[in-house]
């Protein structure tokens, strides 16, 4: 199953592409003997300044025909690391071809697109930067992929 990141905004060098960069390596290795990945990033911008529409309009085109639509958003499920490594199981043993993780913009996902959703996932009650919460999303898929795999990266 393919792991797409649709993203607003683009993530410069430093601390945080750094961190992604070493996480979706780590995935991406890890999750090739099961099914996983590889993982894709895309970046959109609303250069315009035409808000949560048209960044929803951007992240929507970004987003691969039928792939599953899960959105990083507050308002969505808060799981432990062992639910999230087995809902992507979920999706892949279910025969999903491709997921796209969306991470909309400073003012969240419009609501249109939260609505197309097929899942909503949240790291918390906190409202987290969209660029770290790319780190984040990085970090579980490949937690995810060693829980499934038995490594002992998850301590839990």
């Amino acid at each position: 199953m393919r792991v797409h990141l649709c993203a607003v905004g683009r993530l410069r060098s430093g601390p945080e592409r750094d961190l992604v960069a070493d996480y979706v390596q780590r995935f991406d290795r890890a999750g090739r003997a099961l099914s996983l990945g590889p993982f894709t990033e895309h970046e959109v911008e609303d250069k315009r300044g035409g808000g949560m529409a048209t960044e929803a309009e951007l992240l929507s085109r970004a987003i691969p025909s039928g792939a599953l639509i899960a959105v990083l958003d507050e308002r969505g499920r808060v799981m432990s690391s062992p639910e999230f490594a087995d809902q992507l199981a979920t999706w892949r043993d279910g025969g999903r071809q491709d997921v796209a993780f969306v991470i909309g913009g400073a003012d969240g996902i419009a609501p249109a697109l939260r609505d197309r959703a097929d899942f909503a996932l949240s790291f918390g009650r906190m409202v987290w930067p969209h660029m770290l919460v790319r780190v984040m999303l990085a970090e579980q898929l490949y937690r995810a992929a060693s829980i499934l795999a038995g490594a002992p990266y998850h301590r839990a």
